[in-house]
């Protein structure tokens, strides 16, 4: 695995959509995603917020913090409507990073996201796919509502240091948030 992941993708927002995403407020909800799991990958990770760069782009989780995903906070609070985006690395240059495993979840996995209010948010996987970073679906990673978990995946570019891939798991919300007893 030892290699450095690429940027995972600059979200292109055109017409119509450029309009709604102006109109939407920019206050930071309450509420914030704070731990993943995936009981079929025993995968369970903290996770950051994530923002923009200066460029455009969405931030990635710090490669220093590999078992750290990140919630990009521009999308929704996961269990609430809405696209909500949680991003992490597949590797760095000498390890396997915390979605090192994630092509690998399969349609109906369960996967749960608790949030600082203490109740669990629980999707079911309903797919998984591999796209070139050239055709990345912005559109339905961050305006469709569900979860979207995204990594690098495919072939490593050496001259560019990056995947020529992505990996995307889309899953759809089972019922509401659960407070956890």
């Amino acid at each position: 695995a030892g290699v450095v992941t690429g940027t995972i993708m600059f979200a292109v927002v055109e017409g119509d959509d450029a309009d709604e995403a102006e109109r939407r407020p920019a206050a930071r909800p309450a509420v914030v995603p704070r731990e993943l799991v995936i009981p079929s990958l025993k995968l369970k990770a903290p996770l950051m917020k994530l923002g923009m760069t200066p460029d455009g782009g969405v931030e990635l989780p710090p490669y220093e913090k590999p078992n750290v995903a990140g919630w990009y906070q521009g999308s929704a609070v996961p269990g609430d409507a809405g696209a909500s985006v949680i991003i992490g690395h597949v590797d760095t240059r000498t390890a396997a990073a915390v979605f090192f495993r994630l092509r690998q979840v399969r349609k109906g996995a369960i996967v749960k996201v608790a949030r600082s209010d203490g109740k669990v948010a629980e999707y079911r996987v309903d797919s998984v796919e591999q796209v070139p970073k050239k055709r990345f679906p912005a559109r339905r990673v961050y305006l469709e509502d569900g979860l979207r978990l995204v990594t690098c995946g495919g072939e490593f570019d050496w001259k560019k240091h990056s995947y020529r891939d992505n990996i995307i798991v889309y899953a759809t919300l089972v019922g509401a948030p659960i407070s956890r007893a």
